[in-house]
């Protein structure tokens, strides 16, 4: 891998676009990290995660006002997903958080991934909409056994998921839709005492950003399929300072003239227990460019995060110095990254093209 002395993407603070509504519960405890998409007539929607009292999450749907080819704020329309299936729901914890949409154009659906904060903790589930309003569930994630890594991914929590928009070569050379997830190794988080558990050849047991495939073919004979998760490796983990805790996946990769961008966060500090609402941490966004025939290749990534925790809306929240990317939209030809701020608020930033 060669990193630049200069990536050729930068980001640029544009304002708050989203703020917890006054009086509505449902918001009590923030809006944030937000999935995106366009509505079949063209009009752009954030759904964002919103946060009810108790620290209950469920996916919105908020319509974004676009002033002068600029997000400057949203329109809601509503709750679009909800924590009401059993696997969603604990005895002391429910939720469905964080939000990543993709809209695949080969199968003509937005495909959301999200975290499930069901009776065991965190669990990445799917589910796929025509038009971002209503949306099917297909289930909970299930990892397909890989001899090779000794280890049944299926027993880690999982977060930080997002489809790529279009297929790509997976392994044996058989076209495949790749998704980006981040395994977290503390088995401890579900059975007190059985500690941290990595598969065969992980050193590093800091959460990293893995990928696994789907089959096109798969998918498109029976769509639940793109539940089924093979295919799995390593991708990129913790390499510089503003990443030393951990990192994980943000918005849908976006194709560039360079490869795939990815932007990602990662986390410096420490976090007191799994599950820990107050955590000593920093988020910074990052990105990396992924390899455009082969998404297992890294080429570069900023040693230097391109956004970090410095406004008042950025410093000061339910989670204290936090950037955390998860969208990003084309508007007018500019495109525009959408992050959530100290877990409190939705921020956007404009995301330029440095020519070399």
């Amino acid at each position: 891998m060669s990193t630049p002395t200069k990536f050729p993407y930068t980001l640029t603070r544009m304002g708050v676009i989203m703020t917890p509504e006054e009086g509505n519960g449902l918001e009590a405890e923030g809006v944030l990290n937000p999935g995106s998409g366009h509505t079949p007539d063209g009009t752009l929607y954030l759904l964002p995660r919103l946060v009810a009292t108790g620290n209950v999450s469920r996916v919105g749907l908020a319509k974004v006002v676009i002033t002068e080819g600029v997000p400057t704020g949203v329109e809601r329309e509503g709750v679009v997903l909800e924590p009401d299936q059993g696997w969603e729901r604990g005895a002391n914890n429910a939720g469905v958080e964080d939000p990543r949409v993709t809209y695949i154009p080969r199968l003509g659906l937005h495909v959301m991934t999200y975290v499930a904060y069901g009776p065991l903790g965190p669990r990445t589930a799917v589910a796929v909409s025509s038009d971002l309003r209503e949306w099917r569930r297909l289930g909970p994630v299930q990892f397909k056994y890989d001899e090779a890594l000794d280890m049944d991914l299926n027993l880690f929590h999982n977060k930080d998921t997002v489809f790529f928009p279009e297929a790509v070569t997976g392994p044996g050379g058989v076209e495949s839709f790749a998704v980006l997830h981040r395994p977290m190794w503390d088995l401890g988080e579900v059975k007190p005492g059985e500690g941290i558990r990595v598969p065969a050849g992980v050193t590093d047991t800091r959460q990293s950003i893995w990928i696994s495939y789907v089959p096109v073919a798969d998918v498109l004979a029976d769509i639940t399929r793109l539940t089924f998760w093979s295919g799995h490796r390593f991708l990129a983990g913790p390499q510089f300072p503003f990443e030393e805790l951990k990192i994980g996946g943000g918005p849908a990769p976006l194709r560039v003239p360079e490869g795939w961008l990815l932007m990602h966060h990662g986390v410096t500090g420490t976090i007191d227990g799994a599950f820990s609402q107050q955590q000593k941490v920093n988020y910074s966004a990052g990105a990396m460019i992924l390899d455009a025939d082969d998404p297992t290749i890294v080429l570069a990534r900023t040693s230097e995060p391109l956004l970090k925790a410095e406004t008042p809306d950025e410093i000061s929240g339910i989670v204290p110095n936090v950037v955390f990317p998860t969208a990003i939209e084309e508007i007018d030809g500019v495109r525009f990254v959408f992050y959530g701020m100290a877990d409190s608020k939705i921020g956007v930033a404009r995301l330029d093209h440095i020519p070399a």
